[in-house]
């Protein structure tokens, strides 16, 4: 596998997954385009490549934004389809924001690769929950998708769509279902993409970690660099084209836990607190997956512990914290 002198475009591509991505194509040699609307709230922060800044092309373009797009597509090899709009409970309450971004936009993209640029390799981020709550564990990619909010719903759309375009005219598209990821340049300030994000954050600030009911509900994690191994792995990997990957972890942990270990490893506190109602009917309750598909094809599995990822992330936000929480602005 090598991206030396690729001509690779991530959407999305300064939040937390694609400023990663991005530094690791620079250091194999591609390069990089990174388009990404910036909007409040989505993740986006210009902090995130502050060190490659001047090695990227940068681009504040939404992809719902046809024409702009159109200009990005033509000359690339591979695109890293990861803009989206992530969080499921925003998804509840601005149902037709959810799906401009993740279905229509998705849809338009698609139509403009095939006519822009039909040869380019996809890899489109997906994300476990489209399966809903778990029928089995661990969840593999034979598990019924069943998702039980309106993000998991548009996800899987825009999951069919790339299949689609794959099957009917031959694009080479792969999907990859990412399980909680995690590490430098996450969103802190809330938990709207991330609860581990803002338990990192309660932390910091000597909070106590919400732990909601009674903490049993199991969960695996990947770091961010496991993550980019796998998408680098899905971009170049001939094995890979049409097919659809889980991601996972090699911890499984209850949420208990997790708050007690992150409580002892960062000197912090949890406290058990109830379960609130509405975001209790889209909890999916344990679930973690079965990354045996993945490994198999693409010689995939995660490295980084639990343990050492979750340090060098508080150590990181410990070091930047007002800049994850817009009290400092980055140009």
């Amino acid at each position: 596998m090598n991206y030396a002198q690729a001509n690779v475009l991530i959407t999305g591509g300064v939040g937390l997954i694609g400023s990663h991505l991005a530094r690791q194509l620079i250091r194999q040699g591609a390069r990089v385009t990174i388009v990404d609307a910036l909007l409040p709230g989505q993740g986006g922060n210009l902090w995130n490549i502050r060190d490659i800044r001047g090695q990227v092309e940068l681009h504040q373009v939404d992809i719902r934004d046809t024409y702009a797009m159109r200009e990005c597509l033509p000359g690339h090899d591979v695109m890293f389809n990861l803009a989206g709009q992530t969080s499921h409970w925003d998804s509840m309450t601005a149902p037709h924001a959810d799906l401009d971004i993740n279905v229509q936009a998705q849809l338009k993209l698609l139509e403009l690769c095939l006519a822009c640029n039909p040869s380019l390799r996809i890899v489109f981020t997906s994300t476990r929950q489209v399966h809903g709550r778990p029928k089995q564990l661990p969840i593999d990619e034979s598990h019924p998708v069943q998702p039980v909010d309106i993000n998991g719903i548009h996800k899987a759309t825009g999951e069919h769509y790339h299949r689609l375009f794959h099957a009917f005219h031959g694009m080479p598209v792969t999907i990859l279902r990412l399980t909680n990821t995690y590490g430098n340049g996450m969103r802190i300030m809330d938990s709207r993409l991330s609860f581990l994000g803002f338990w990192i954050r309660l932390l910091i600030e000597g909070k106590p970690l919400p732990i909601y009911g009674d903490g049993r509900p199991l969960r695996d994690f990947n770091h961010v660099d496991d993550c980019v191994a796998a998408l680098l792995l899905a971009g170049m990997h001939p094995k890979a084209i049409g097919q659809t990957y889980l991601l996972g972890g090699n911890e499984v942990i209850s949420m208990l836990e997790l708050g007690k270990r992150m409580a002892e490893w960062f000197d912090g506190a949890y406290n058990l607190v109830p379960f609130p109602c509405d975001r209790r009917k889209i909890d999916i309750g344990s679930a973690y997956c079965n990354f045996q598909r993945i490994s198999e094809d693409l010689d995939w599995h995660p490295r980084m512990d639990l343990k050492t990822g979750l340090t060098r992330t508080v150590d990181y936000y410990r070091r930047h914290f007002s800049l994850y929480l817009g009290t400092q602005r980055v140009q």
